[in-house]
């Protein structure tokens, strides 16, 4: 899949995903920021250290997709538990089908696997809006940061949240996920569905 949006409409207002009086610094090339500040060598080096590999080629992962960043994976961590994945890579549209089911009131994080190719990415951002019963019950914006392009998977794991607990918070949730950077590129945006269940069978 290599178109740089997904098809179906996002149910994030632009309020939700990005802040509105943010500027964004102006993007630059590997190339430009390599070409900057070469007298300042400890910033020269912290540089090379950052960009690794592709301040000396070119990477690209997968020539077929034009896109800079390639969201592969959503996995729920839950700690003495194997991870819950979703595959992000196929038919968006049939996430909903899969269903998570979590446990009250325990704490779990949000893994996104990603890959950065082409050109450095700045400010990327997970966005998360979850639902139930069509009224918005939680919303969530994480900072990522700035990757250099690399060949290996990289990732983001979201600081630890708490399952809601309780006879009124079991059921199914739908969520809404984003990720994003600082100059509004929307790199993937899918649907999907968790379970909360007084316990995991």
């Amino acid at each position: 899949m290599a178109e740089t949006e997904t098809k179906h409409q996002p149910e994030h207002h632009d309020e939700d995903v990005h802040d509105a009086n943010y500027q964004a610094p102006p993007e630059k090339t590997i190339e430009e920021i390599m070409a900057a500040d070469q007298e300042d060598e400890s910033l020269r080096r912290y540089k090379e250290a950052l960009l690794g590999a592709a301040q000396t080629e070119k990477i690209i992962v997968d020539p077929n997709d034009p896109r800079k960043v390639i969201v592969k994976k959503l996995a729920l961590v839950v700690e003495g538990r194997d991870d819950m994945e979703l595959d992000l890579t196929g038919d968006l549209t049939q996430l909903k089908k899969q269903l998570f089911v979590i446990k009250e009131g325990v704490q779990y994080k949000v893994r996104i696997d990603f890959i950065v190719q082409r050109e450095i990415v700045h400010g990327l951002k997970y966005v998360q809006k979850t639902s139930r019963l069509g009224v918005t019950v939680d919303k969530m914006k994480h900072m990522v940061g700035s990757y250099p392009p690399k060949k290996e998977i990289q990732f983001y794991l979201t600081p630890a949240e708490e399952a809601p607990s309780g006879t009124f918070s079991r059921g199914t949730y739908s969520v809404s996920s984003v990720f994003t950077d600082d100059d509004k590129h929307i790199h993937l945006e899918w649907d999907w569905t968790f379970e909360i269940k007084k316990d995991w069978a």
